[in-house]
């Protein structure tokens, strides 16, 4: 498809300048044709002597003519051959061009694509279950009521599962598309620390996870919402794959222009080879390697990511398995 738009608008941009070009090489043409006969013209009214070895008068005139005519096909040749120069030079540049101009197009298309194909399977797997335990559900006539009760809670388990994956999904898409409607502030990184580490702390209690603050108080222009929200998937994710007892680590640097936000933890580690992907979107490292199990799409990280590109900052991960993670968010203070 896109090869066929690539030829197309290589077309349009030929069409468009080999007619400037005709256009202006017919001006030229009889620009120039027409000084010449100007100045044929008033050769001939001022020549008097007769030039050597050509008769005057008729001889004359037909002396200065034929070198008329020839400069006047010299001229036609040179403006075709240029033509026939700038059709071959503009058609190699604009097909690449037109390569750099759809782009950025097939590029989101594919995205689109993918995203589309990535959220139906995601979709997929809690919509059957869902379904399954209903079925089995219904088809048992008989089921008792501690039994019912326990399929409704993991039925609604499952909706929950689904409401967050659809949540994440809208979030993900409104700031891809830039059409979230942010508004920048003057925002103290404690206060929405503080609010992030409120929001997880009953899960670190209820894994015994020590969680460290670090953090001075400092104002940036940000948005109050995508900020918070950034913050706690980082956290999100450092307790969730930090093991019982262990430990989350939350620090912040401040220079001229930047705060930087570290956030550390001892917890499963990542392999080297899943580190360039973990800011893709549905993408989950192997669990394999661990007997940690952890429910989850694959979409916090790249949707943090996405929140700390609109702020025009920056994210880095360092992390060794079985030792921990460490993810350094370097966001630029702005100006109030």
């Amino acid at each position: 498809m896109f090869t066929k738009a690539r030829i197309k608008l290589t077309s349009f941009y030929l069409i468009i300048i080999i007619g400037i070009s005709i256009f202006f090489s017919v001006l030229i043409y009889r620009g120039v044709t027409r000084e010449f006969h100007r100045r044929f013209l008033a050769i001939e009214r001022r020549l008097d002597l007769p030039i050597r070895n050509v008769k005057p008068l008729v001889g004359r005139a037909n002396y200065f003519r034929q070198d008329f005519n020839e400069a006047q096909r010299r001229l036609l040749f040179i403006l075709l051959y240029t033509n026939a120069a700038i059709l071959v030079i503009s058609g190699f540049a604009g097909y690449y061009l037109a390569g750099k101009t759809l782009a950025p197009i097939e590029r989101a298309l594919e995205e689109q694509k993918r995203f589309v194909a990535d959220a139906s399977h995601e979709l997929r797997t809690p919509l059957t279950a869902l379904k399954t335990s209903i079925e089995v559900a219904l088809r048992d006539k008989k089921m008792p009521l501690v039994e019912a009760k326990k399929v409704l809670k993991s039925s609604l388990e499952d909706v929950d599962s689904l409401q967050s994956l659809s949540d994440k999904l809208l979030s993900l898409a409104n700031y891809q598309t830039n059409n979230q409607n942010l508004t920048f502030k003057k925002i103290d990184i404690a206060h929405a620390v503080e609010r992030g580490y409120q929001k997880i702390l009953p899960l670190a209690k209820k894994k015994m996870i020590d969680i460290k603050v670090k953090v001075k108080g400092q104002n940036l222009l940000a948005s109050k919402e995508s900020l918070e929200q950034m913050l706690l998937i980082f956290l999100d994710n450092a307790v969730k794959y930090t093991t019982k007892k262990g430990r989350v680590t939350i620090e912040t640097r401040t220079d001229r222009k930047y705060i930087t936000l570290e956030i550390k933890d001892t917890g499963i580690g990542i392999a080297e080879e899943d580190l360039p992907h973990i800011f893709d979107r549905f993408y989950r490292a192997d669990q394999s390697r661990s007997k940690s199990k952890v429910a989850g799409f694959g979409l916090g990280l790249s949707l943090a990511k996405r929140i700390i590109e609109i702020h025009r900052g920056s994210v880095n991960v360092t992390s060794t398995l079985g030792k921990g993670t460490s993810f350094t968010i370097k966001l630029p203070i702005g100006r109030f």
